[in-house]
């Protein structure tokens, strides 16, 4: 599908806020003070309008002008994987019996988001020397452990939750019941 000029975005736009007044192009003409012939080639994206055309569009539909811009500049980057399909990967824990799954690529954001599903089977070793940029959040799926952050060791267990400042030292450390499984979702700043 091609990409929509600003014209046609801000037209759409238009035509969604109205129609979800449930007025006519008619009534918003009259209300904006602009002919409905103007208003039907901003709808149908056939001209530019100026700013102050738009602010009284936007006043009329009682918007902010904003929000009249919402489908042109819009990301829609998207990433699926499907289960037990994520990428395995090679961390620092992998030498510990680790096992890493990669459930998401990163976007074309200002921020970079590592979701990861971390596996301890039997016969994995602790590993409490992770240290990187950025905060961490660990969701318990199975089993239970204890999970250091700095000075402190947190007994985690189904459902339990832990987010943290992951430049500090941290990782399991006590491993009460193997296998385990948890959710871990690294986000920090891209460079």
């Amino acid at each position: 599908m091609a990409s929509l000029t600003v014209e046609q975005a801000i037209g759409a736009q238009i035509r969604q806020h109205r129609k979800r007044l449930d007025i006519t192009s008619a009534e918003l003409a009259a209300t904006a003070r602009i002919s409905p012939g103007m208003i039907s080639k901003i709808e149908n994206g056939q001209i530019s309008s100026s700013l102050s055309t738009l602010t009284a569009i936007a006043s009329a539909l009682n918007v902010p002008i904003a929000s009249l811009f919402a489908g042109y500049d819009d990301r829609r980057d998207c990433s699926f994987v499907k289960a037990g399909q994520g990428a395995a990967t090679e961390r620092r824990g992998t030498k510990a019996g680790h096992i890493y799954e990669l459930l998401a690529q990163s976007l074309g954001t200002d921020v970079a988001m590592e979701p990861f599903l971390i596996t301890l089977p039997e016969g994995a070793a602790p590993y409490s020397a992770f240290r990187h940029s950025g905060v961490e959040m660990i969701y318990m799926l199975s089993g239970s452990v204890g999970y250091r952050h700095a000075d402190k060791l947190y007994h985690l267990e189904p459902g339990d939750t832990l987010y943290f400042d992951a430049s500090v030292q941290h990782g399991p450390e006590e491993l009460y019941a193997l296998p385990m499984s948890y959710l871990s979702i690294i986000v920090y700043p891209k460079e």
